[in-house]
């Protein structure tokens, strides 16, 4: 029987174990998460770009209380100084092995140092280890979550690209995706070793790796997306005071407030079979948004842009 040590909430607010742990690349680790209260996991269809939240205590502590938790839990837990409290950030479920109260999730996490600052995430995946027990708040079965914005619809042709940031979502999406999709990814990365070789698609998704090896971010990513657009497509530049750094376009959603469903669709359009899904740093995104949706005029119904992070802004929750 599995015990659930917050009950009452509508999602799963669970401690986990790691169970493994293994260094894919200089920027890349894997961490295996246990616990049999997973066995409540669960979401209508694939997991696609499912995210999930973990929280890391604070370096040699406890992970918080929550046995009991209730839907008030979470004020309590932010009202805490971050010393005491920890810290909470946003992954992707890389993929879920086993079943039952042997359900394991499996999570990517970027460990370099960017830009000379290693958040709370990339410091603890830097020294997890086999046995760390962290906080894990995940969909539970037959309740809705939210957390995955991959939704192509009827698009016969998708358009997949991210920094290293995405790279776990990416891959995991390539890995669900049907045998006769087709289309194209490309994921940026800082160094050559940060190639995954385990990250593949169907035969016709073209998989394109970027490694900057010290160029900015961005610096590749950006132009070969648009060459890959083709005719009619061109560089766009961005000006450091345009960035939302909580930008977050999807079918669904405006960060900037805009009326989706007011939205003008397009018809008769070259690339009305596609559908792009694009995140990484917000700069480099709020680019290729204005390529897409700007010079393009691709539907805003067939996007999703999300800016993960920002160049010298705080990551949050």
């Amino acid at each position: 029987m599995t015990t659930l040590a917050s009950p009452a909430l509508p999602l799963l607010l669970e401690e986990v174990e790691v169970t493994a742990v293994e260094r894919l690349s200089p920027s890349f680790v894997r961490v295996e998460l246990a616990s049999p209260a997973l066995a409540e996991f669960g979401v209508d269809g694939g997991t696609w770009d499912q995210r999930i939240k973990l929280i890391f205590p604070p370096e040699g502590r406890e992970p918080a209380p929550i046995v009991g938790a209730d839907e008030a839990w979470m004020y309590a837990w932010f009202e805490q100084p971050a010393e005491e409290r920890g810290h909470m950030r946003t992954y992707t479920l890389r993929a879920v092995r086993g079943s039952g109260e042997h359900t394991r999730f499996v999570v990517d996490l970027v460990v370099h140092e960017a830009h000379g600052h290693s958040g709370p995430g990339s410091s603890w995946a830097a020294r997890a280890r086999v046995g760390d027990r962290i906080v894990v708040m995940a969909p539970r079965r037959g309740v809705p979550f939210g957390g995955i914005e991959f939704l192509p619809g009827t698009a016969t042709r998708l358009l997949l690209a991210g920094d290293e940031t995405a790279v776990p979502a990416i891959a995991a999406i390539l890995a669900q995706l049907p045998a006769y999709a087709r289309g194209a990814a490309f994921l940026e990365v800082p160094l050559d070793a940060d190639v995954l070789r385990d990250v593949t698609g169907p035969a016709g998704v073209e998989v394109t790796w970027l490694p900057r090896n010290g160029a900015a971010p961005g610096a590749l990513l950006h132009p070969a997306v648009v060459a890959h657009l083709g005719e009619g497509a061109a560089e766009v530049e961005v000006a450091d005071e345009e960035i939302d750094p909580d930008l977050w376009e999807t079918p669904s959603y405006s960060s900037s407030g805009e009326d989706v469903d007011a939205v003008v669709r397009h018809v008769g359009h070259d690339l009305d079979d596609l559908y792009a899904w694009i995140a990484g740093e917000a700069k480099v995104v709020t680019g290729l948004r204005r390529v897409l949706v700007n010079e393009l005029e691709v539907d805003r119904h067939q996007v999703a842009f999300m800016g993960y992070w920002r160049i010298g802004v705080p990551m949050k929750s």
